[in-house]
């Protein structure tokens, strides 16, 4: 029987104990400004206490097979969704989102656990013959500092804990100040399946993540955030060389062709370019669209997204919530004052209403220039330029221009000619007639300023491992 979590107080969790500090500081609910519950705030010594116990524990976890490795995540991804109906609530009440979102992502959760933990991490024989064996074979780093971001709190605190010890490490857990509550109770809720020191998870505020990586005894960082943050957080890695893993901003582009289904595809790229109100690295962010088909498939876009209802994310029938935090809100103030000016056009929205929440409607602007700030800066709220194409080598010009390169698109009944355009956008995910897949056993990480690395596959848990070359020789 799966234990059962009460989610109404918040614990830092250091060696299997749940643990207070001194000092204490709340989250806000974006949906109506109120302070969430109060969580710690963790100073260095709790920092150094949880090293010492995930560097203690490394030694014998390090030696666990990956059979017991699977075993023990296993019974945890079981337990999160045992307890997926509370995890959702919270992670409403600290992030924003609409609840059908928030289920969607703590699903996600459990059965990435399983989807990461199936994958097979074999030696490499180089060279066998009878006399020696050459192998490559993947060794644990020790302790993980897992860094993780306010926009998808759970899946990607569960994606980096669950690589971080499959793969033989221990791991500490650093959530963003923004949304501390849902990973507090994931490592928490982890206690009975792991050894004390295997999993923990320390809350903070901005001044803990630099204690994180300067310490001399955090192996490596997995961090998901901004490309400036991300920038930050490979300087001090370098101090102690720590290996960094860094998954950074997106400016995704979607190139739609002329001979597309508009009626079929309006309600896919509405949805793809406004999940989490937009707070997604990979969401849509510029959408070019064939000439041909311009003026039709943007009343079209229009007229769906007017459709979607804004609002707190406990209601019914919510698909935006409120963008999650006061930063995150001004930032996108600042953005839709360019919409005046820079004398731009709007087809939907274009101003922020006042509201006890952060909440913004969603915008689209019609066919702004490529200079222009919506189109040449990760907005991470629902505003979307829409701008017009007619040359295929054009687009790709366009699509390749900025320094991000996460993901991109291309929609089209030509399935020869979209590959052909999929095959020359730099990014590191492209997809073609859809946009945001995403797969456990797949690898995703950016390109150029995106990012360093990969999560998720093969390749991103070997991201948490040492490459060793043994050479065996039978004889002397």
């Amino acid at each position: 029987m799966a234990p059962q979590l009460e989610f109404s107080t918040f614990s830092n969790v250091i060696n299997n104990q749940l643990t207070q500090t001194t000092e204490t500081r709340h989250g806000i609910n974006p949906a109506n400004g109120e302070l969430n519950p109060p969580v710690p705030v963790s100073a260095q010594n709790d920092l150094d206490t949880a090293t010492k116990a995930a560097r203690d524990a490394f030694k014998t976890w390090a030696k666990t097979s990956f059979e017991e490795r699977r075993q023990a995540l296993g019974a945890w991804a079981d337990a999160i969704e045992a307890n997926a109906e509370g995890f959702a609530r919270t992670l409403t009440m600290e992030q924003g989102k609409p609840l059908t979102q928030s289920s969607v992502e703590v699903g996600m959760a459990s059965s990435w656990i399983k989807g990461l933990t199936s994958i097979e991490i074999k030696n490499n024989v180089i060279e066998e013959t009878e006399d020696r064996t050459v192998v490559q074979r993947y060794t644990p780093l020790g302790v993980v500092g897992a860094i993780v971001p306010w926009n998808f709190p759970v899946l990607l605190a569960v994606g980096k804990i669950a690589s971080a010890v499959y793969t033989g490490n221990t791991v500490i857990v650093k959530p963003s100040p923004f949304t501390p509550y849902c990973d507090l109770k994931l490592a928490e809720l982890a206690i009975p399946f792991f050894p004390p020191g295997v999993i923990q998870c320390l809350s903070g505020d901005d001044s803990l993540g630099p204690m994180f990586t300067d310490h001399h005894e955090i192996d490596k960082i997995s961090f998901t955030g901004s490309i400036i943050t991300g920038k930050r957080v490979m300087a001090s890695c370098a101090k102690t060389l720590k290996r960094v893993t860094l998954e950074l901003g997106g400016n995704d582009p979607a190139i739609i062709c002329e001979d597309v289904d508009i009626d079929t595809i309006i309600p896919k790229i509405g949805i793809l370019s406004y999940l989490c109100s937009s707070q997604i690295c990979m969401m849509i962010k510029r959408l070019y669209v064939h000439e041909k088909i311009y003026d039709e498939f943007l009343e079209k876009l229009v007229g769906f997204v007017k459709t979607l209802k804004v609002g707190n994310g406990t209601e019914a029938d919510t698909f935006f919530g409120p963008v999650q935090n006061k930063m995150q809100f001004d930032k996108a103030k600042d953005l839709f004052s360019s919409i005046t000016t820079e004398n731009l056009q709007t087809a939907l929205g274009g101003t922020i209403e006042d509201s006890t929440g952060y909440y913004i409607h969603p915008t689209i602007i019609n066919n702004p220039p490529e200079t222009s700030r919506v189109v040449q800066e990760e907005p991470f709220a629902p505003i979307l330029p829409v701008m017009k194409w007619s040359d295929e080598d054009e687009v790709v010009g366009r699509a390749n221009a900025l320094e991000t390169g996460l993901g991109s698109s291309v929609w089209s009944k030509d399935f020869e000619r979209a590959t052909h355009i999929a095959d020359q956008l730099q990014s590191g995910s492209v997809w073609v007639n859809s946009h945001f897949d995403l797969s456990p056993t797949a690898p995703f990480g950016g390109h150029k300023n995106s990012g360093m690395g990969v999560e998720w596959g093969l390749n991103g848990l070997l991201g948490y491992c040492n490459s060793q070359t043994q050479w065996l020789k039978k004889s002397f």
